[in-house]
């Protein structure tokens, strides 16, 4: 939910890592990342090395190798590598993130130069030297967006005393009875049932909530404690009691952005496991409840910053569900967590991607209707280093090839592609894609912060890309669908969120704040079409 506010770093944080721990203390995790320090080669191995050569042995310690050609010159010299070097104990005049006291504590910035200055002097040379002064863009394609017609446009407030936006934090539709569920920055949960048309507060606490899933007659709720990026760790988990009141769930959490609440095992207790997206540091966590103490104890699975999207599925055929994961920090990647017995797990990053890309979003879905579950993802998270339009920002399909290997097959760009939803929404047997930018090109690609892309040929990746008349009256930030009117087919519901910690331009955000919308619903009208047809 939450890639917009969480500043996706342009290189790895190098610290020492543990990807994979089992969740018995004395057993041997099964993967490791060296100690940077132990990662870092030796003087007399790179004394003879130039600068493209060495650009690639630092880099490639802990994140695939960045193109030179992805950012402009002046980005790597004023912002890029003064944080890599910065990382790599290299103080750069004026750049001094190192000062706050929580980023010290993180470890993350070594105090001592991890590097000789003259290696340090050859990479930043190089990477200057061949630069590009901007970047190449695809404008046929991005000026290609047609008048979507498929969906009628119907913004509303849920509540009709406020003259502001709500702040939306999460979104989630419940089918069962046919309601929306929100949570928004002040931690207010709030429900608007179609049904009746009333909107009730059901939940308050202190801080933006991430979470609210009700699961086995159980309801949990997160908040993220820490909303901008930092080493503080003040999110909860609650469990809501019988009376109506919460109750903390374990420890405080890392800035939590996502929940999974599931019996992964089939013991009949509910494991949760977290998305704690952190800062410099973070973790993908599990909550599970002690059979002998009846205490939750906590388990870090992977030891990284950046986890935002978990979803469980059987991806090897085994009988267990196993965890697929996002994370959107440096180390861009897509892991499978494959469950082993006594709830442990061993790891595969099965999709890996440069760290200015922005992974934000994916989506787990048989698209070539094979049996194997493929991943289409959304790149574009774009408010950290490099806060400037990229042209390779958009969808991408991975297909697998049976074995959770997966390659590239569709790529379309949308300027800071943050969110998508993978369905057929028109009913023709194939999967269409809706597509948020929350950091869009506002100044000269503005409509493209909703996309629709139909699909129209499955087999050949062929797409027509659509966006409705008044996609420009909110800055869109979460997403998910529904059919809300019962009419048998699904609809779109995108709320906005209106703060200034992206680049735009002063006239759109003062429409977004005239609109003052809530929820935009986009209607499906494809079965009442049909109908009138009739």
């Amino acid at each position: 939910m939450f890639t917009k506010m969480n500043f996706q770093s342009i290189l790895l944080f190098l610290f020492t890592s543990i990807l994979i721990v089992s969740c018995k203390n004395d057993e041997k995790p099964e993967n490791i990342i060296v100690p940077l320090e132990e990662a870092i080669p030796k003087k007399e191995s790179v004394a003879d090395k130039d600068g493209a050569e060495l650009f690639t042995v630092y880099c490639s310690i802990c994140h695939i190798t960045p193109s030179i050609q992805d950012l402009p010159k002046n980005i790597w010299e004023k912002k890029v590598l003064p944080e890599m070097g910065a990382r790599l104990g290299i103080r750069s005049k004026g750049y001094t993130p190192f000062m706050e006291a929580n980023v010290r504590i993180s470890g993350v910035y070594p105090t001592k130069p991890l590097i000789e200055q003259a290696v340090w002097d050859k990479i930043t040379d190089y990477v200057v030297s061949n630069a590009p002064d901007s970047l190449k863009f695809d404008t046929q394609t991005l000026s290609s967006t047609q008048e979507l017609t498929q969906f009628s446009e119907n913004p509303f407030k849920l509540h009709k005393r406020s003259d502001k936006s709500m702040l939306i934090t999460y979104l989630r539709y419940e089918t069962q009875n046919n309601s929306l569920i929100i949570g928004n920055m002040n931690g207010d949960v709030i429900s608007h049932n179609f049904k009746d048309d009333q909107t009730r507060y059901l939940k308050k606490v202190k801080t933006a909530v991430t979470a609210y899933k009700k699961v086995s007659g159980k309801q949990y709720l997160m908040e993220i404690g820490k909303l901008n990026p930092s080493e503080q760790v003040l999110g909860k988990l609650y469990t809501v009691e019988k009376d109506g009141n919460l109750s903390q769930m374990g420890d405080l959490l890392h800035r939590p952005v996502d929940l999974l609440a599931e019996d992964l095992d089939g013991d009949g207790e509910i494991e949760y496991i977290i998305s704690e997206f952190g800062h410099l540091t973070g973790e993908l966590s599990m909550l599970k409840r002690d059979k002998k103490s009846h205490q939750l104890v906590k388990t870090t699975l992977v030891n990284l910053p950046g986890a935002i999207r978990i979803i469980s599925e059987d991806m090897n055929d085994d009988g267990k569900k196993d965890l697929v994961v996002l994370f959107a920090q440096g180390n861009e990647s897509i892991f499978i967590l494959y469950q082993k017995d006594d709830l442990r797990f061993g790891q595969e990053q099965v999709i890996r991607l440069s760290p200015v890309y922005g992974s934000s979003w994916f989506e787990l879905v048989d698209y070539d209707g094979d049996g194997h579950k493929d991943i289409i993802m959304a790149n574009g998270d774009n408010a950290d280093y490099s806060v400037i339009p990229k042209p390779y920002h958009g969808v991408r399909i991975f297909i697998n090839d049976g074995q959770n290997h997966f390659s590239q097959k569709y790529f379309h760009p949308i300027n800071g592609a943050t969110r998508l939803i993978a369905k057929d929404f028109d009913q023709d047997k194939d999967i269409d894609i809706a597509v948020i930018a929350s950091f869009g090109d506002f100044e000269n690609y503005p409509e493209q912060s909703f996309v629709y892309l139909e699909n129209t040929n499955s087999g050949k990746f062929e797409f027509k890309p659509y966006t409705f008349s008044g996609v420009t009256s909110g800055s869109w930030m979460l997403m998910d669908s529904g059919d809300f009117d019962q009419d048998g087919d699904e609809d779109i519901f995108l709320t906005p969120l209106t703060l200034s910690f992206r680049q735009i331009p002063k006239e759109s955000v003062k429409k977004w704040e005239e609109s003052g919308a809530d929820i935009m619903i986009l209607e499906n009208q494809l079965v009442s079409k049909k109908k009138a047809d009739n």
